[in-house]
């Protein structure tokens, strides 16, 4: 076994100090976040009122990573049984269902983000049959999204965009419990079966034989022929971009989890792996797999947080020697977060993690704390924390 999978499990109150403070930290964004939904990332450390944008005004419940602030609160929620958080959290349902009945900025693939964290959990966990009812709209409405003959649903845009039809991108992995939980709530088949193909699709092309992905795949929309890979947020085309890889370990792990096809749980163990060869000595990614320590760039907190939880949900379908080492690696990964990305000290900013990034090409959100980050950092503290969970997609 590698020096790097004998590494010696973390002191269990460090990671449950951690737990506590990030849970403290939610709890105090509630009175905010109860008037207005945060923007996708922090502004010197601090999360404020979301940007209008596409005709909505400032704070509203619009963008991509709304979702992951009910997620926050279920979470807590489960783990403590705080009163104060639940009301909080069936409140959110409301705000989601009014925007998919009302058809508020659902051009997207990320419906899945959006819906399984603010209304499959609830479903799952109280039996809400509210946010049942805006799940599976919003699983119809990824459905839409699914292009026949290329067997993939795009990304994002308007169907008829020429510049994003065709197109989809790693983190897509992501959005599709949401439609195998569909499947699972209506007995119809058709939502997982395409979310069979799409991963299939992704499997055979996003994955290059080294290991490392593509962000984005186009495919012609008409013939279903593979046209090409690129970058969105990466460092360049043929580069690995770090989230994505991790998009990568965690997706197609959840992918094996509900199709237990072999070939999804083989990607997911090759972009593990090649994430796992490519970070430096405190087990924080940079944001771009390329670079290395005295590269002068940036971590990405974000893609370290969505790996270990890629890692931990990898443990569950390997043999024991595979899942002793990928837990150990996870276990690493998220005590460096703890100890040295995390606010548990820092009581200036309202995010969990600092040192992410959204988007340095676009120099968007560098160097900040982002939502998908402190989200799946809570979620990797839970899935430390409580053995057997088994979480929400």
């Amino acid at each position: 076994m590698s020096a790097e999978a004998d590494r010696a499990a973390p002191p269990t109150d460090v990671l449950a100090a951690a737990w506590d403070a990030a849970a403290a930290t939610v709890r105090g964004n509630i009175p905010d976040f109860g008037r207005w939904y945060p923007d996708d990332t922090t502004t010197g450390g601090v999360y404020r009122p979301r940007t209008p944008r596409g005709g909505r005004p400032e704070g509203a419940n619009a963008g991509w990573t709304t979702g992951f602030w009910p997620g926050m609160l279920w979470l807590v929620w489960e783990r403590t049984g705080d009163e104060a958080v639940l009301l909080a959290a069936r409140t959110q349902v409301d705000s989601f269902a009014e925007r998919v009945e009302r058809g508020i900025d659902l051009d997207t693939h990320d419906l899945g983000f959006l819906y399984t964290l603010s209304c499959v959990a609830p479903w799952r966990l109280l039996g809400h049959s509210r946010a049942r009812d805006a799940a599976l709209r919003a699983a119809d409405h990824l459905m839409d999204r699914f292009l026949e003959p290329a067997g993939i649903v795009q990304a994002w845009g308007d169907l008829g965009d020429p510049l994003q039809r065709g197109r989809t991108i790693i983190d897509s992995l992501m959005n599709l419990p949401l439609l195998y939980w569909a499947a699972e709530a209506t007995g119809s088949r058709s939502f997982a079966r395409a979310a069979v193909r799409h991963t299939e699709q992704l499997e055979r092309h996003v994955i290059r034989p080294d290991g490392t992905t593509f962000h984005t795949y186009y495919w012609d929309p008409d013939t279903g022929e593979p046209l090409r890979g690129a970058t969105e947020q990466g460092h360049r085309d043929g580069s690995c971009w770090a989230r994505g890889q991790a998009w990568g370990a965690y997706g197609f792990a959840l992918g094996y989890r509900h199709a237990r096809q072999e070939a999804f749980l083989d990607a997911a163990r090759r972009c593990a792996d090649h994430f796992l060869t490519r970070l430096p000595e405190d087990r924080v990614a940079y944001w771009d797999l390329v670079f290395t320590d005295g590269s002068g760039q940036e971590r990405d907190s974000s893609a370290a947080a969505i790996a270990v939880c890629g890692l931990y949900e990898l443990a569950d379908h390997v043999d024991e020697r595979a899942a002793a080492r990928y837990r150990a690696e996870g276990d690493a990964i998220l005590t460096s977060l703890a100890t040295s990305y995390s606010t548990a000290h820092d009581d200036t900013s309202n995010a969990l993690l600092r040192h992410g990034v959204y988007d340095k090409p676009k120099l968007v959100g560098v160097d900040e704390g982002n939502l998908w980050g402190d989200y799946f950092y809570l979620e990797a503290l839970f899935r430390h924390l409580e053995s057997g969970w088994r979480g929400y997609w």
